[in-house]
């Protein structure tokens, strides 16, 4: 099983390297980072660095693991363009990209840079020719496609990534559309949620994968969790019975442990597990190694 880092994008850049370094030299197997331009939130006055800039600077800093963005919103950019991009970071990398997208789903970025947010169903539209304009340009001399939302005509890309396939992961939980469209093209599926949200999902996935006739294996699972990992009991008791708003994982290695092995039983072959709960640079560190030295070498 895999354990990847997910750095938060409100960071410095010299504390997004520092912590991707740390993660690479103590053991972690990926590195992710989210594509967005602003908080989603009234109050947009953050600094958040561009996903796939930040990918190239660590593909060229941090080597062996694999990287890529949770995930990329399609309507940011043209699909040959995101095609484009990530065959670069792949070359700059040495063949460790990881193609994350997913259909574009916070408003307000698109409001402020005049991006078009559509509707639920036109972005997902749009996800799906996308994913087939992105699958054809990196495997295929030339793309040809005639969709609603996107033409290409003789379009080449080169060079070829280095990976003789650059994966590709798709992000979300829709049931109707968005898994039917990770079983026609994903190699891989990540969604945030706990082991039974996972468990359920999966389900419809592999449906979905029958209906197609494709092999429910061929596409790993991903899932992402908070988490605070202590071995201070009373740390923990202020934060067990807390809603934190989405997927969290409370507990000490041994309770971390007992949550990891059920992702594992549903199918999850990595746990991305973001640093937004973990504190300034020495408690992060602390709470990363207390993780990868506690808890994964049960799932190596």
């Amino acid at each position: 099983m895999r354990f990847s880092f997910w750095t938060g994008n409100g960071q410095s850049w010299d504390d997004t390297i520092e912590g991707c370094v740390h993660a690479e030299a103590t053991g972690w197997d990926g590195i992710w980072y989210a594509d967005h331009f602003m908080p989603n939130a009234d109050n947009v006055d953050e600094p958040i660095h561009e996903a796939w800039s930040i990918l190239a600077a660590v593909a060229a800093l941090v080597p062996r693991v694999r990287i890529g963005p949770l995930v990329a919103g399609n309507t940011y950019r043209n699909p040959a363009l995101t095609a484009k991009i990530a065959t670069t970071i792949d070359h700059i990398s040495g063949g460790r990209v990881v193609l994350g997208i997913g259909a574009g789903w916070q408003e307000n970025e698109h409001n402020k840079y005049d991006f078009d947010f559509s509707t639920l169903k036109g972005r997902l539209d749009m996800l799906d020719e996308s994913v087939e304009i992105i699958t054809s340009l990196l495997a295929e001399r030339r793309t040809n496609f005639e969709g609603k939302h996107y033409q290409i005509v003789d379009a080449p890309l080169d060079p070829k990534p280095i990976q003789t396939k650059v994966p590709l992961l798709i992000g979300g939980g829709g049931r109707k559309r968005t898994l039917k469209t990770t079983a026609r093209f994903a190699d891989e599926w990540n969604y945030w949620g706990m082991p039974k949200d996972i468990r359920d999902l999966c389900e419809v996935l592999d449906a979905h994968c029958s209906d197609l006739g494709r092999d429910p294996k061929e596409i790993s699972r991903s899932a992402v969790a908070l988490m605070f990992i202590s071995e201070d009991e009373k740390s923990l008791a202020k934060l067990r019975d807390r809603d934190f708003g989405r997927a969290t994982i409370v507990g000490t290695p041994s309770e971390v442990i007992e949550v990891v092995a059920e992702y594992e039983s549903h199918g999850v072959n990595e746990l991305i597990v973001p640093d937004f709960t973990f504190g300034e640079m020495s408690k992060k560190k602390h709470s990363m190694d207390l993780f990868i030295e506690k808890v994964a070498p049960s799932f190596r």
